[in-house]
């Protein structure tokens, strides 16, 4: 296991963070141990906890939350492949490198200077092999080149026939392995910068269990910088590095190291060893692992770039379905997402209840994506918005000429439904004609177009949705009850907002993330002040109105915070009436921003251009701080 946090998106885009220890905190301050030197996250943003195998992600109270895969969370169980956004930073965390079966050795750096009298230098230009016509002429035909070229053809054939980056280099090293007489070899990818490894892969011949493959940095360095393939012969006999107690105790005899090129870029270095006494690399040796890198840097390039691309692909996947995911950690939240795990593959028809605003819906595009009809069509339909005709006509269809203005055939949301989900919101508004259809398409899965006479069979799972007391209205006959049986079948209670407060300030740090970048507006977060505001008001309209109130604080707010003031009225209302003392503090802070804009208009002269100047701030702002403090040109106290 390598868990590991690796910077994908923000200033420092690129950079890896291991997450070795029980706790690894993220933040802005130098005493994180990921530090991100960026004002938009908090100087103790969250921490990464390690409890055996297991990693957890805990938001530490920062102002613009922490987000997994999207979502703001208070704690988290992190999995292999999830993203974490702190603030402008978007970081991916993983625990593994590829499959086990293409599992390579560790690769441990070892700092010795490695250049010894007997050391030769090749140039990529020089090699052999790369220029067959040289070959004849620089050496004698014996059965060692044909040996060599036939292993050249054998490495250019595999490698071009497997596309995943760990089974390649795994590849590339066993035939690099049975040509030369190495026993351990590496790849070492490189970024732009030359000064980090994107990615190490080495395979040992022996397979000693947990046993890293030594690789020189000073050798591959120098590779890489002077671009020459570099090869040592007398490494343990060397004056300078016979003391070396690392040298000792790796026995490291002889070594190649060459370079993978790609137009003229390093791409990383192919580097081998051998501990074996009567074992030498030659002159040979280092043309032919030449010759292979070459062959291999392209290949190798490409099943990089097509991982990244996957990547991308499947982060973008994520990204899609972020707008259907429910947001909260609350235990009557962790309740409804329990209930979904266990209903969502089944058939069953299910009646979701819950105030105005709570996330029905949400909760309707969860159930379906987590069923077997996912790859199907969702199709939601609000009973409440269309008059009986229409509504008749929009679900079931009709024929041509069924009534005045039916120009053409129409198929109903039914139909497009098919094979899928479809969602009935507001369902205690059906009439009880359409309630009676509805009850025959549940009982017989058939329905007839409005106009027709011949039934069409239908395979739809339908989910349904109401804010009203049902039982009661079938006790009263406003509504069927054999249909309320029928839709009845599993129920699921979402929570209004005012039962589940600890989820306000994540629903508020999605919607201002959400928002923000809607408007094209930068919010760093939500001050303390306006989340005690958010958490003192009662919310009648649930999780929309929330939605609405931080849009409109985004939109109105002048600052990079959301602060008390860009709220509605009613929100700081609520705020206030509970604390005297609170409530002094902003009535004064009111009334002093009322003077300081009127003391400015009259040294202004009426001239809001002029005040707003005197003010430091835009014009615009100005006309709006006025309309929030109810005030009026000329007013003087």
């Amino acid at each position: 296991m390598n868990p590991r946090l690796v910077v994908i998106a923000g200033p420092m885009r690129g950079t890896v963070f291991a997450c070795t220890e029980d706790e690894v905190s993220v933040g802005r301050e130098p005493t994180n141990k990921v530090r991100l030197a960026d004002l938009s996250v908090s100087r103790k943003h969250c921490l990464i906890r390690r409890e055996g195998d297991r990693f957890s992600v805990v938001d530490l109270e920062s102002f613009n939350s922490t987000f997994i895969n999207g979502v703001p969370v208070k704690e988290q169980p992190l999995e292999h492949g999830d993203e974490i956004l702190v603030g402008d930073a978007l970081l991916l965390f993983l625990t593994s490198e590829e499959e086990d079966s293409e599992a390579s050795s560790s690769i441990q750096m070892d700092e010795r200077h490695l250049i010894t009298r007997s050391t030769v230098r090749l140039r990529r230009e020089d090699s052999l092999y790369l220029h067959p016509e040289k070959v004849q002429a620089a050496l004698p035909s014996t059965s060692r080149v044909a040996r060599d070229l036939i292993a050249l053809q054998q490495i250019s054939a595999s490698i071009n026939s497997i596309r995943g980056l760990a089974a390649l280099q795994r590849r590339l090293l066993e035939l690099v392995l049975g040509v030369v007489p190495a026993e351990s070899a590496a790849i070492l990818l490189v970024d732009e910068t030359l000064n980090k490894f994107t990615s190490t892969f080495g395979l040992d011949r022996l397979s000693v269990a947990d046993e890293a493959v030594n690789v020189s940095r000073t050798i591959v360095n120098q590779v890489l910088h002077e671009r020459v393939a570099v090869m040592c012969d007398d490494v343990s006999e060397d004056q300078a590095l016979g003391n070396a107690e690392s040298l000792v105790t790796s026995h490291v005899r002889s070594l190649l190291c060459v370079p993978l090129m790609l137009f003229e870029k390093p791409l990383g270095v192919i580097y081998v060893d051998t501990r074996e006494a009567g074992v030498q690399f030659d002159e040979g040796h280092l043309h032919l692992l030449t010759a292979a890198a070459s062959i291999a840097a392209v290949a190798i390039d490409n099943a990089r770039h097509v991982e990244w691309l996957k990547g991308e692909n499947e982060r973008l996947h994520r990204e899609i379905n972020i707008e259907h995911r429910m947001v909260g950690e609350s235990k009557p939240m962790r309740e409804v997402y329990q209930m979904i795990s266990k209903v969502a593959p089944t058939n069953s028809t299910i009646l979701i209840r819950g105030e105005s605003g709570t996330g029905k819906e949400l909760t309707a595009h969860a159930l379906h994506q987590n069923s077997p009809r996912s790859h199907k069509p969702f199709v939601a339909i609000n009973c409440a918005t269309l008059t009986e005709a229409l509504l008749e006509s929009e679900l079931f269809g009709h024929e041509k000429g069924a009534f005045t203005g039916a120009v053409a055939q129409k198929r109903g949301k039914l139909e497009i439904a098919e094979g899928g989900t479809l969602f009935l919101d507001e369902v205690g508004e059906l009439t009880l004609t359409i309630q009676a259809k509805l009850l025959r398409v549940l009982q017989e899965r058939e329905f007839e177009r409005v106009g027709a006479t011949r039934p069409i069979k239908v395979d739809v799972r339908i989910i349904t949705a109401t804010n009203k007391d049902l039982e009661e209205a079938a006790r009263n006959g406003s509504f069927r009850q054999d249909l309320y049986y029928r839709i009845n079948v599993i129920s699921i209670n979402m929570p209004p907002l005012r039962e589940r407060r600890e989820d306000i300030p994540l629903l508020a740090s999605y919607f201002a993330a959400k928002c923000g970048q809607k408007v094209k507006r930068r919010i760093m977060g939500i001050s303390p002040d306006a989340r005690s505001c958010l958490m003192a008001y009662d919310w009648p309209g649930n999780v929309r109105e929330l939605e609405n109130a931080i849009e409109r604080a985004t939109v109105l707010g002048a600052t990079d915070f959301i602060l008390p003031e860009d709220l509605p009225e009613a929100v700081l209302e609520a705020a206030l009436l509970p604390i005297p003392q609170q409530m002094k503090y902003y009535e004064a802070l009111k009334e002093a921003k009322k003077q300081l804009i009127l003391d400015a208009l009259e040294h202004a002269g009426g001239n809001y251009t002029e005040a707003a100047k005197l003010l430091g701030v835009h014009p615009n702002n100005l006309h709006r701080l006025m309309r929030n403090l109810n005030l009026k040109g000329g007013q003087k106290k």
